[in-house]
């Protein structure tokens, strides 16, 4: 398989060839349509005015006379009524010309040979040097009946011409394959290093370093790949926290399910070991399922596009209905709730808001401290409402801030490894929130708490995707 280079450098010569023959075709044509016709009237005048001259002027030496026009750039033939001819100039290369266009000048009529000649595809019209392409006029003097024939000396008149044309076009395309070449190098190089990056991507070095210092788009797709890499490498990290996290979360509650099974076991347990056992076993369970329920609603999420089933939403209702199921989880912590419902009605899907809601809620209690206080807000604007989750936990760092809507991303803390928990719960947040057109940013501090605020749309608009 031929290099980007090798096509490329085709590429431009074949476009360079084929530019040069259609400009010719088109040159040609100009030639045979305007340039012709111009060309004969205009040496048909040369031509009478010669024969004018000699007849106007008998006294001068005709051959002499003929020299001095062939002299200055002009082939000539001349021949009488008795077939005596001769030739003055350069020699014409094909002499063939016919008999009865002699006799037709002999006549008193002028010969177009010039306009008339074949019409082929090269300029032969301008550079044939034949006696047939030529202008033919009546010539009298001193009593003779002569027929002259005349058509520029190119070679006379343009020999100098040839060659500085024939330099100037040798050189222009030697210099232009040269830029060719160089320029292609130029173009290539930067896409050779990309390639051998995305090999290097491909193969697991995340690493990649492009020395590729440009403006243009092959510098913004560098730029791009970097920060592709970038963030595939960030991907990686986070699919191996995540398997380590999900590794943990699954086989620690399967560990204590087959421990406290095995305790199950043994024949002198009393009713009331036999019953907090089971609640262990259950609550082990629940874990569990929480997890995979998560895993399959992000996967929906990902991959149904029309997941969503507008409904009409009291939203302070909702809220304080979460409120009121987690009542006992707040004051076991003894955490201050202070929230502002008003009554507000949105479009929105009420089963997927309902647990952005709920997520935001259980991350203001786990991450809360004990004493601490938690407000929730809700405002109406005129198109769209606001919603904020506030609590003054154990916040977070600008780095973890940048990363907390990342799947499987979980804060790396103390804290928060020994905080049941997948790192799904906030991805499934933006991931609701995007689909019904809205917004969610966090803004926290170390040891400050965390306010996490989103924004809706009062109606909600299907996505034509």
């Amino acid at each position: 398989m031929k290099s980007l280079y090798s096509k490329f450098v085709i590429l431009s010569i074949a476009i360079m060839f084929l530019s040069g023959v259609i400009a010719f075709m088109i040159s040609n044509t100009y030639y045979q349509q305007k340039l012709k016709p111009y060309n004969d009237e205009k040496n048909t005048k040369i031509a009478l005015d010669i024969a004018k001259f000699t007849d106007s002027h008998p006294n001068v030496d005709l051959k002499d006379y003929l020299n001095n026009i062939a002299s200055v750039g002009y082939q000539l033939y001349l021949v009488d009524d008795t077939g005596n001819e001769q030739f003055f100039g350069a020699d014409y290369r094909v002499k063939d010309l016919p008999k009865q266009s002699i006799a037709y000048v002999l006549q008193g009529q002028v010969y177009h040979g010039i306009l008339n000649f074949p019409q082929e595809t090269f300029v032969t019209g301008f550079f044939a040097n034949e006696l047939r392409n030529t202008i033919g006029v009546p010539l009298k003097h001193n009593g003779h009946e002569y027929a002259l024939f005349l058509r520029p000396d190119i070679k006379l008149l343009f020999n100098e011409m040839h060659i500085l044309f024939g330099i100037l076009f040798a050189l222009t395309f030697v210099l232009i394959i040269v830029f060719i070449l160089i320029s292609t190098k130029y173009l290539v190089k930067p896409i050779t290093h990309l390639t051998n990056a995305t090999h290097d991507l491909a193969a697991g070095n995340f690493n990649v370093q492009l020395d590729i210092d440009r403006k243009d788009e092959i510098g913004r797709l560098a730029n791009s790949f970097s920060h592709m890499a970038q963030q595939l490498e960030q991907t990686e990290d986070i699919r191996k926290e995540f398997i380590s996290n999900v590794s943990h979360d699954i086989q620690s509650p399967l560990s204590n399910i087959k421990g406290y099974t095995n305790l199950l076991e043994k024949e002198n347990l009393s009713s009331s070991q036999k019953s907090q056992y089971i609640k262990v076993i259950n609550g082990e369970i629940n874990r569990l399922s929480s997890l995979t329920q998560q895993l399959l609603l992000l996967t929906s999420l990902d991959q149904t596009n029309n997941l969503v089933k507008p409904e009409h939403i009291e939203l302070s209702l909702m809220i304080k209905e979460l409120v009121r199921q987690y009542q006992w989880a707040i004051g076991e912590k003894g955490i201050m709730l202070s929230y502002n419902l008003p009554e507000i009605s949105i479009e929105g899907d009420p089963v997927l808001l309902n647990n952005v809601f709920d997520n935001l809620l259980t991350n203001a209690m786990k991450y809360n401290l004990d004493g601490g206080r938690m407000d929730i807000s809700l405002e109406e604007h005129a198109d769209h409402i606001i919603i904020s989750f506030s609590d003054t936990g154990i916040g977070m760092t600008k780095e973890q801030q940048l990363r907390i809507f990342d799947r499987f991303y979980r804060a790396d803390t103390s804290r928060t490894k020994s905080t049941p928990g997948t790192g799904l719960g906030l991805s499934i947040v933006k991931s609701i929130i995007t689909m019904h057109h809205g917004s969610i940013s966090v803004d926290s501090a170390l040891n400050q708490g965390t306010t996490f605020t989103i924004t809706l749309p009062k109606q909600y608009t299907k996505s034509s995707s």
